[in-house]
């Protein structure tokens, strides 16, 4: 007998359909899985020749072979292993389906020995490719699934549960989210910007580099506070659009770093990968590919600690990312294109022990070993990052001051009312910060009265600013402009954002 129904499989962050086709005939008893099967799928057999037996149904002891089509397109993960039970089940005659309750329908879902639906990967970014009017998924994906609008959601807790369902003996109910996404709080962050003592000219920076989606790097002793301002970073960021909420938690499912039990996430992300990560890691790869740190990133901080630690190889991949805002991996088996829209943050110091240039503290290391450790740096990447801040030793004084800082919630507002000047002129052009400013757009949104022009002129002869610095300086002083609520560009706001291209001239001319 011939049974087939469909699933999905997951290419980078699009789903495609499969079709399971199983077909048991005299002969042998053998149990083959064809159509480009990787070993989770082949492994598929024992658990699913387990779980038919542990769910009080028959295996049967004749030639069984499933076929998951197309075969040209590598199977990856044991997504599968439902609909092959399933199919099973129903060729053999065990499962007599209800009506149409499995057309246009899909099943997904990992088998446990006992018979037991565990959650599955990419969830959310396969529905919203290739949705399907019914579809029977994980009782734990359910949260993510219920975002994908037009489709009725059944979730399944056993192989049992799901058979009984389709029988008509026991229908499953449909899931319908109980919270709408916009009456969640958003962001709910346990560190705040008031506990940050001194470093006011590192909060300016970090302020504007938030209000504009700039990349920033700090470059200060150890002890100054860089990791602890970057940690705090995503707490001026605006809240979480929907539509933010929703790519960021498809990159995730992709990934398999949803958390257990969560249907969207709710706060911007911030990954912080060590510096011993590989270059797969940090921009995604495998040999089907998946999203790595960068993507994870996207809406949200990649925040580089150490940036001289990191392999120069690695370093230098962020390079297109940081000005496409995507990343496109290719393989064998396939290729797949990730969103990294992330703010880079990169901390470092001045030299490998620290205190080249401080005041208070005497360098140890000779000029050779400085220009080493500052090589591993290159000027195009340099040249990516915005804004350079320095963050110096902070003084007794500032220790001991009883008096608050500024709340992230405050600094948020006026981050805020930037973002939403800029959302509002270039609704039109599709952007939304101005880090995405490029080309002509900026002729047309960073013009410059004459006497800025001159300040900017003067500053590019001196310090030997390449055609790319001088395009970040326009973009910052364009933030500037808007924290300040200013529709053009005055003198004052060219100089400051000059003043954050200083400190690669300082240390790498």
């Amino acid at each position: 007998m011939l049974s087939k129904l469909k699933t999905l499989g997951l290419m980078g962050m699009n789903g495609y359909a499969i079709d399971v086709e199983v077909d048991i005939s005299n002969g042998l008893p053998a149990f083959d899985i064809v159509g480009l099967p990787d070993a989770a799928v082949k492994e598929s057999k024992e658990r699913v020749r387990a779980a038919i037996k542990n769910s009080d149904y028959t295996f049967p002891a004749k030639r069984l072979t499933v076929n998951l089509a197309p075969a040209d397109i590598r199977k990856e993960g044991p997504s599968f292993d439902l609909g092959i039970a399933v199919g099973i089940l129903q060729a053999t005659g065990q499962l007599p389906v209800e009506g149409d309750a499995l057309d246009e329908a899909l099943v997904m879902g990992e088998l446990s020995l006992d018979g037991a639906v565990r959650p599955i990967r990419g969830v959310l970014p396969m529905l919203a490719t290739k949705a399907y009017p019914r579809v029977y998924i994980p009782d734990e994906n359910k949260e993510e699934a219920a975002h994908v609008p037009d489709i009725s959601i059944y979730p399944v807790r056993t192989l049992k549960e799901l058979a009984l369902s389709l029988s008509g003996e026991s229908p499953i109910p449909a899931y319908h989210r109980s919270i709408p996404i916009e009456d969640r709080e958003l962001d709910k962050y346990q560190v705040d910007f008031s506990e940050v003592k001194g470093q006011e000219s590192v909060k300016r920076a970090m302020e504007i580099a938030a209000a504009g989606g700039h990349n920033i790097l700090m470059i200060g002793p150890p002890g100054s506070g860089k990791t602890m301002l970057a940690r705090r970073l995503p707490t001026i960021l605006p809240k979480l659009s929907y539509r933010e909420a929703l790519e960021s938690t498809m990159i995730y499912s992709a990934a398999g770093a949803l958390p257990e039990n969560t249907g969207i996430l709710v706060e911007r992300p911030y990954r912080s990968p060590h510096h011993t990560v590989s270059s797969v890691a940090l921009v995604g790869g495998g040999r089907i590919p998946k999203p790595g740190e960068i993507s994870l990133a996207h809406h949200g901080v990649l925040f580089l600690d150490e940036l001289p630690e990191f392999k120069k190889d690695v370093l230098e991949m962020l390079r297109q990312p940081l000005e496409d805002g995507t990343i496109t991996i290719s393989r064998v088996h396939g290729s797949g294109t990730f969103p990294a829209e992330f703010m880079l943050v990169a901390s470092m110091n001045p030299c490998p022990c620290g205190y080249y240039g401080d005041a208070t503290r005497q360098c140890t290391c000779t000029p050779l070993r400085i220009t080493q450790y500052l090589s591993r740096i290159s000027g195009p990447l340099l040249d990516r990052i915005d804004i350079q801040v320095p963050a110096q030793a902070i003084p007794f004084d500032k220790l001991q001051q009883t008096k608050p800082s500024e709340s992230s919630v405050t600094i948020r507002k006026r981050v805020e009312a930037a973002r939403t000047i800029q959302y509002k002129r270039y609704e039109k052009i599709g952007l939304y910060r101005n880090a995405q400013l490029t080309g002509k757009l900026l002729s047309e949104y960073c013009e410059l009265p004459g006497d800025a022009q001159a300040l900017l002129k003067h500053a590019f002869d001196r310090l030997g600013l390449s055609a790319r610095a001088y395009d970040r300086i326009l973009k910052v002083a364009r933030t500037i402009a808007d924290l300040e609520g200013k529709e053009m560009i005055e003198t004052g706001h060219v100089a400051e954002a000059v003043q954050y291209r200083s400190l690669d001239r300082q240390y790498w001319a």
